[in-house]
């Protein structure tokens, strides 16, 4: 049985300490920048993530584009080359073309030239932190030597047991991006409104609720995940920000581990692809919990 290597990609929101931790590797994503495309990294530094965001804050629009067929013909040759099966874990096809476009059209063109080597591509519907708690769960699976059939399987069942909630701090970055109606956000930010995000069933990232102020948000945000979760003292509640200040940070850290308890408390920063959409001061929460079952319009 050939050995199995689980790729993601820079929606992921992997920090560099997990891709080695778990020997997850990732297909780059890019940002553009008044014309200038650069590759989305998952290495950047607090200062490059407040570079980043502070461009954001003087009112620069940062786009994003999905992953060339290129860079998945690059990072899938590197391991085929080497003789092993790959699984590529993908943000939501509800939010980005990668998995369904230019993934699906490099594992046709790859399966043919290495017969003997198994390629799996798979939607997480999930985006963020949510598709990186699945691609630890499967690289856990491939170091126990489970079969890629069977990581398959698995993390296809389980990709609605991810339960986020997320918040804004202002919905003009989300307009911008097309996720929000223009004269909602107007209202929004007028009335002081926060959107509670989630990943829904179907893999769409939408306001699950609204409330009123800043503080609001991030009890409703602790709350809603403590409801979710199952087995808190088992659990590592993952916290992610657009640089946020340190001391909103620890605050919700607090927080979290007042009405929680989990086990551990991870933070790091929201990648540069979601961040573009979400704006600075963004905050997220991610564990595993209870199988969502929201979908959008209901």
């Amino acid at each position: 049985m050939n050995k199995i290597k689980i790729i993601t990609d820079s929606c992921s929101d992997l920090t560099v300490e997990l891709l080695k931790k778990y020997d997850i590797d990732y297909a780059k994503m890019n940002t553009v920048l008044e014309g200038k495309t650069s590759e989305a990294l998952l290495s950047w530094t607090a200062q490059d993530v407040k570079n980043f965001y502070d461009i954001m804050r003087m009112g620069t629009r940062i786009t994003t584009t999905q992953v060339p067929v290129e860079e998945f013909q690059r990072v899938f040759t590197k391991y085929l080359d080497q003789n092993m099966d790959i699984i590529y874990i993908a943000c939501s096809s509800k939010q980005s073309g990668s998995v369904n476009t230019a993934a699906v059209l490099a594992k046709n063109e790859l399966s043919a030239k290495y017969p003997n080597n198994k390629i799996y591509c798979i939607d997480s519907l999930n985006a963020s932190m949510g598709e990186g708690l699945l691609a630890i769960e499967a690289a856990k699976m491939a170091a126990e030597g489970k079969a890629i059939e069977e990581i398959n399987e698995k993390i296809l069942a389980i990709r609605k047991n991810v339960n986020e909630y997320a918040t804004v701090h202002t919905l003009e970055w989300l307009r911008k991006a097309g996720r929000v109606k223009a004269t909602a956000a107007f209202f929004g930010n007028l009335m002081g409104v926060k959107p509670i995000l989630i990943a829904d069933r179907e893999g769409n990232q939408v306001g699950f609720k609204k409330v009123k102020g800043r503080q609001t948000s991030f009890n409703e945000i602790v709350k809603l995940m403590k409801e979710a979760l199952e087995d808190p003292a088992n659990q590592t509640v993952y916290l992610l920000h657009g640089d946020c200040p340190e001391e909103e940070v620890e605050q919700l850290k607090e927080l979290i581990q007042k009405e929680i308890s989990p086990k551990e408390i991870y933070v790091s920063f929201i990648g540069p692809i979601i961040g573009a959409s979400c704006g600075p001061n963004v905050v997220g929460l991610w564990a595993w919990g209870k199988e969502v079952t929201y979908t959008t319009g209901e």
